[in-house]
C-alpha cells in the first residue's frame, strides 16, 4: 500500500487526469466499502461532516473537485493517525476544537 503522503502528492500532480476506478480504489483502501446510490459512490469517513467523499464518474475520469475532496479527506485522515484526534476545520480554513479518539 502506498503511503498517504505519496497518494496526496500523486493526486495533486494530476488532479484533472485521475481515473475514476483508481480514485475509488484509493477510497476503498482508506475508508472501506462505498454505498452506491445511482451513479454516486459514497464513502463513510471516521468523522462527521466535511470533507465528505461522494464520487461520480465523468467519462472514465474522476471530476477534479472530487479529487480535491479525496485529497482533503486523506490529509485529515493522516492528521488523525498522527495525533489520534480529529480537528474540526471551518470553511475559512481555521482550526477549531480538537476531539480525542474515543
Amino acid at each position: 500500500m502506498t503511503s498517504i503522503d505519496q497518494l496526496i502528492e500523486e493526486l495533486n500532480e494530476g488532479r484533472t487526469n485521475v481515473r475514476f476506478a483508481y480514485l475509488v480504489r484509493i477510497c476503498q483502501e482508506h475508508f472501506g466499502c462505498e454505498r452506491i446510490r445511482g451513479s454516486h459512490h459514497i464513502f463513510k469517513t471516521p468523522w462527521a461532516g466535511d470533507p465528505r467523499i461522494n464520487l461520480q464518474k465523468d467519462g472514465s475520469k474522476a471530476k477534479p473537485y472530487q479529487v480535491d475532496q479525496v485529497i482533503a479527506a486523506l490529509e485529515r485522515l493522516k492528521a488523525k493517525q498522527q495525533t489520534g484526534s480529529v480537528e474540526t476545520i471551518s470553511k475559512g480554513g481555521e482550526k477549531g476544537e480538537t476531539h480525542g479518539a474515543e
